[in-house]
């Protein structure tokens, strides 16, 4: 669960933002403030997860804001100036959202949360269910967990998401995009249509990866990707 605060001088971008998560299954809103004063003074008793965050409010400015956090959560910026996009990025922004944003702008922004955020758990078991994202599928946005995916494979303006009790689940993706949105430490690319996730390989055998009951091959290009994770298990 991602609890989130807005913080906005603008009803509309609350409700707007309210509507977007929403229709995301893990947010959980926890204050509506309309001026940076009022979060902060929230932000004295209670913690939270993520901030979407306007920039140009009364009182006291987004950035101005930020710097006075000892501990910032996760923050997202929302705002209709372009121009404080470099300011925001040196100051660790997981994303800037430039008004006025679609609901596909925003899931990518959520994504990037969730794929950063860990849920803690004394039980190693639990770790398959505490990361995830959100993928277009059958006119839905359908939350899929990172540790749950086998391989998956692109099929022309789509992508194929194996999971590890054999659903195949068709996004409207394109593989490159998701690719970004998976750890770059889970997941690696072993042809120019498949990637695998590497806890999930069951054996390497010539030009084939088996995983499960299922036969991912390797391409020319990406022979030396596999190569070298085999050399690093030595």
């Amino acid at each position: 669960m991602i609890r989130y605060l807005i913080i906005d001088d603008e009803h509309i971008a609350h409700a707007i933002i309210e509507e977007y998560c929403s229709m995301l299954p893990n947010m959980q809103l926890k204050k509506n403030c309309y001026d940076a004063l009022e979060a902060l003074d929230y932000l004295r008793n209670h913690t939270v997860d993520l901030i979407f965050l306007d920039l140009n409010m009364p009182k006291l400015k987004g950035f101005d804001f930020l710097k006075t956090l000892a501990s910032a959560p996760k923050i997202i910026v929302t705002t209709a100036y372009q121009e404080y996009a470099i300011e925001g990025y040196e100051l660790n922004i997981i994303d800037y959202l430039l008004k006025p944003f679609g609901f596909e702008r925003f899931l990518k922004a959520i994504n990037k949360i969730s794929s950063l955020t860990s849920k803690v758990s004394i039980n190693p078991g639990q770790d398959e269910y505490s990361r995830s994202i959100f993928l277009r599928a059958d006119k839905k946005y359908i939350q899929i967990f990172i540790g749950m995916i086998l391989f998956v494979e692109a099929s022309g303006n789509y992508v194929r998401v194996i999971t590890k009790n054999d659903n195949a689940i068709l996004v409207r993706e394109k593989f490159s995009d998701l690719m970004e949105l998976l750890p770059k430490n889970d997941f690696m690319q072993v042809h120019k249509s498949f990637a695998v996730a590497i806890k999930h390989i069951k054996s390497v055998e010539g030009n084939r990866i088996i995983m499960s009951d299922f036969t991912i091959p390797i391409g020319k290009l990406y022979k030396m990707n596999v190569n070298g994770l085999l050399n690093s298990k030595l």
